[in-house]
């Protein structure tokens, strides 16, 4: 059952809601320039904050890091290219960072896993991603042109290497990988290099005829890598890739009627759920032939 908060409290569009790590709070962000966090318990809500008088757009994907281990910290970004970082302390949130590294709107914010770091990955309209990483009691970034008619998704890969649960000589050390999707058609892989502390394009994905409006990296780490592309050309593509030959990935291709704006992983990596415009999202899984099927569709 889908618990419905009636009253948000706020007063435009909400563009994007997240729970954090233990899904017992969740973090709202409008047009309306606010960042609300609701406590979540049980069939209850409580609206416990609300951060006021920024030009928010879209501020977080998720607005918490993916583990607690660095607190409870929130990242925010807006139409103006800046980023805001917020931490909570005694009870109270607060912004203890903030970047103004863009030329154009920043679109879309990603935290990494926490294995590999404090990382942020920030995507813009400029064409560029930045990324954030919290080092030794200070904000690093570096920044580098991506997709040059602009950048409208970005997400990361899991700190472990597929396979590698099940590999009897494992990788050693945590992977930093993500994957952008742009205005020019493309999704593109990024691989780090350790020694010069750079990202440099491995992938380039070419299918879609369209924007690609949100790209997706399932956080399995078992056989196949799988990465999900969500297009305006009312096509997702689901891309894989197995660890022996980690720069080959073969998509498969699902049809829509309505032009798709999101793409999300369960937890598990064994779900994928998609929404458009035609306000209805749809849950697809992988059979055992390989083949993806639509297993609901939700229209509330």
């Amino acid at each position: 059952m889908a618990q419905v908060i009636n009253n948000s409290g706020h007063d435009d569009m909400i563009h994007d809601a997240q729970l954090d790590y233990y899904g017992r709070r969740l973090a709202t962000c409008s047009s309306d320039k606010t960042i609300k966090i609701f406590e979540i318990e049980g069939e209850n809500h409580k609206l416990t904050e609300t951060l006021r008088g920024y030009a928010l757009f879209t501020p977080f994907r998720p607005p918490f890091t993916a583990h607690p281990k660095y607190g409870n910290i929130l990242a925010s970004s807006s139409y103006d290219g800046k980023v805001f970082i917020w931490r909570e302390q005694n009870a109270q949130w607060a912004k203890v960072a903030d970047f103004n590294l863009h030329q154009a709107s920043v679109n879309i914010v990603s935290w990494a896993p926490h294995e590999s770091g404090c990382l942020l990955a920030c995507a813009s309209s400029d064409g560029q991603v930045s990324v954030l990483e919290f080092h030794e009691g200070n904000w690093l970034h570096v920044i580098f042109p991506a997709h040059g008619q602009g950048v409208n998704a970005v997400s990361w890969a899991p700190a472990m290497v597929p396979g590698s649960l099940v590999s009897s000589k494992p990788e050693l050390g945590a992977q930093r990988r993500f994957v952008t999707g742009g205005s020019d058609c493309l999704v593109k892989i990024w691989d780090w290099n350790r020694e010069d502390n750079t990202y440099t394009p491995t992938v380039a994905l070419e299918g879609h005829t369209d924007w690609v409006r949100d790209v997706a990296w399932a956080p399995t780490v078992l056989q196949k890598s799988y990465i999900a592309s969500a297009s305006q050309d009312r096509t997702v593509r689901i891309w894989t890739s197995d660890p022996a030959h980690p720069n080959e990935w073969r998509s498969t291709v699902l049809n829509f009627e309505a032009v798709l704006w999101r793409v999300s992983w369960s937890l598990s990596g064994n779900v994928l759920a998609v929404s458009g415009d035609d306000n209805k999202v749809s849950l697809w899984k992988e059979n055992l032939k390989g083949e993806w099927d639509c297993v609901k569709w939700i229209e509330e």
